[in-house]
């Protein structure tokens, strides 16, 4: 064990024991411990080599160049549950792996729920992920390969979405930069691309007092809060610094009809 946690703290693995650990339980063989060590190694993110990533109290499956979700996403989760009705009906758009769309319906038994990316295979991924909780998960370009029949019912509308602007991709841990899809990383030129483009949407898709929840960086409230309130929501943002985290929150003022 000590010559793996040299060599991956070699390799510059900063937990090294830790990660020395996971992989040693996850190999059914030297054999197969030695080529996840030598991925490992070569830069490959830890997650895609275990092939599960533990996140909110899940452990989620993940895959090669499928986004791995990060634990500051937490926070977007406990927000959206703190803020979830009676009978939420909730949707996960940019879901990646499906890991928000899956915690909040753990922390919501009974949900209707349901999952969108554009890259199928995260779809794949998403949908095995979201299986337990009978969550639909399709694969298209936002709302587009939605049910019409979700229109005016969403309750919970959650989206990890990237918010790294195009320039700053380059700045990222190789680990993430080379090894998760370009797609899931690059938020446009100020990082909030996607964020415009959900939110001006957002309205036809919630229900009346239904809530729209996307990570942001810090930095970027004030534009993410123009982009929510040019939409006709209610607009406010939350961060916690345990997570390192901040949520822009829209709510739909539309009042049902009698």
């Amino acid at each position: 064990m000590s010559d793996l946690v040299a060599r991956l703290r070699a390799a510059g693995c900063v937990f090294a024991e830790d990660e020395a650990r996971l992989l040693v339980e996850a190999a059914d063989s030297a054999a197969s411990l030695e080529t996840m060590v030598a991925r490992r190694v070569a830069g490959e993110p830890l997650e895609h080599v275990l092939g599960f990533v533990d996140f909110h109290g899940l452990r989620l499956e993940v895959a090669p160049g499928v986004f791995v979700p990060r634990t500051r996403t937490g926070f977007l989760v406990d927000t959206a549950v703190s803020l979830a009705g009676s009978g939420p009906v909730v949707l996960d758009l940019c879901c990646g792996c499906g890991a928000v769309g899956a915690a909040v319906a753990a922390a919501l038994p009974g949900c209707e729920l349901h999952a969108a990316d554009v890259d199928p295979a995260a779809v794949a991924v998403a949908g095995r992920n979201l299986a337990p909780y009978d969550g639909q998960v399709v694969v298209g370009d936002l709302f587009d390969p939605l049910p019409v029949s979700l229109r005016g019912r969403v309750t919970l509308l959650v989206a990890n979405t990237p918010y790294v602007p195009t320039d700053a991709i380059a700045l990222m841990p190789p680990e993430a930069r080379d090894h998760e899809a370009r797609a899931a990383l690059d938020g446009g030129p100020d990082g909030l691309a996607l964020l415009r483009r959900i939110a001006a949407a957002a309205p036809d898709w919630l229900a009346p007092g239904g809530h729209l929840l996307i990570e942001i960086a810090s930095s970027q409230a004030d534009a993410a809060l123009t982009a929510y309130r040019a939409a006709g929501l209610d607009a406010w943002t939350v961060s916690d610094d345990d997570y390192g985290a901040t949520v822009a929150i829209g709510r739909n003022p539309a009042i049902a009809a009698v």
